[in-house]
């Protein structure tokens, strides 16, 4: 069985914007993830959630400044190494970001990490509703902010009118060039979306191979947010690597993850390809297929404001074989492998 890295996830956002309270949510709501912290200060986050998750002991306060002033990615690692080290039993880790903090470098240097427990979860960008237009004259790099985030957050949308939420989104939407944009009230939104509740259960259960009931997660038709959409594909056929590389180059808007396992099917490259996206970010890992598990592929698309029957086409356009003679069809899929 693949061993999944734990999922980092990036929470940035200028001061005000409700980055607590997100956290305080995902806190007070673990989805029976054991949730590990790094945050710049203590002084606002709810303790008692954080004790209600058990992990007071496995959180890295920042109390002298922002993560992104660490020299490098080694520096990062040293303040994660706490919480990855197999003691701790972490299932995700969040990161609350100074509201001064640029979310680009926190990224370059969890991407840099050298940890290979570490995964990238994703940079969620929360911005102020009802502050939007003063924030974004008084920080002009907001626009740059949201258009390199995997998931905006319009939050405080309770603040505002009806007209006007319907303006920022349209705004928003735009200034994330295709990237997903969820409108939110006091940072609360379906955990599902941030990580994922199969890979807790694997963590907690005994190692098996997932089915697609599991893929799927079996509360992600019932709550996820009414602004998000998930779209399921499955196929026997194998999938031709090329083909669905130049779908993952060009992603649908408004796609956040994809998830799954698919079935190339090459010669020298039948074992199952586990595939996760966050935003840009692509990774594939290799495994065996269980003995009676049907080589097929399975995926799921989580995003807003999909075209579902279209996704749904553009992944059958993507099923077939290369021809024999290219003998370089896992090229681009190979770059992307880890483990």
């Amino acid at each position: 069985m693949v061993r999944q890295p734990i999922p980092v996830i990036i929470v940035a956002g200028f001061l005000g914007s409700g980055k607590t309270s997100l956290l305080n949510h995902l806190l007070r709501n673990p989805q029976g993830a054991r949730i590990g912290v790094v945050v710049n200060d203590f002084g606002q986050i709810n303790i008692d959630a954080l004790s209600v998750a058990g992990q007071v002991d496995s959180s890295v306060s920042l109390s002298n400044g922002c993560l992104c002033c660490a020299v490098d990615a080694s520096g990062l690692d040293d303040l994660l190494a706490k919480l990855t080290r197999p003691s701790s039993d972490i299932d995700v880790i969040v990161i609350e970001c100074s509201g001064l903090a640029d979310p680009r470098t926190m990224v370059r240097m969890l991407l840099g990490s050298t940890n290979p427990r570490l995964g990238y979860g994703g940079l969620v960008e929360v911005v102020d509703a009802a502050e939007f237009d003063r924030t974004r004259q008084r920080h002009p790099e907001l626009d740059q902010h949201l258009r390199f985030a995997d998931l905006v957050l319009l939050n405080k949308t309770d603040r505002v009118s009806d007209g006007d939420r319907d303006r920022l989104l349209e705004l928003v939407r735009e200034l994330a060039d295709g990237g997903p944009v969820l409108p939110t009230a006091h940072g609360r939104l379906d955990p599902a979306l941030l990580f994922d509740r199969e890979s807790v259960r694997q963590r907690r259960e005994s190692a098996r191979q997932l089915t697609f009931d599991d893929l799927v997660g079996d509360d992600c038709h019932e709550h996820l947010h009414a602004g998000y959409q998930s779209v399921e594909f499955t196929a026997d056929e194998p999938v031709h690597p090329r083909a669905l590389m130049r779908f993952l180059d060009a992603r649908p808007a408004g796609v956040y993850r994809m998830k799954g396992q698919v079935h190339f099917g090459v010669p020298g490259h039948e074992q199952k390809f586990t595939l996760h996206t966050v935003g840009d970010f692509l990774r594939f890992q290799r495994s065996r297929w269980a003995r009676s598990e049907p080589r097929r592929t399975q995926l799921v698309v989580i995003g807003s404001g999909l075209d579902r029957d279209r996704i749904r086409e553009d992944l059958h356009a993507c099923l077939g074989r290369p021809d024999a003679a290219d003998e370089h069809s896992m090229l681009d899929v190979l770059k992307f492998i880890r483990g």
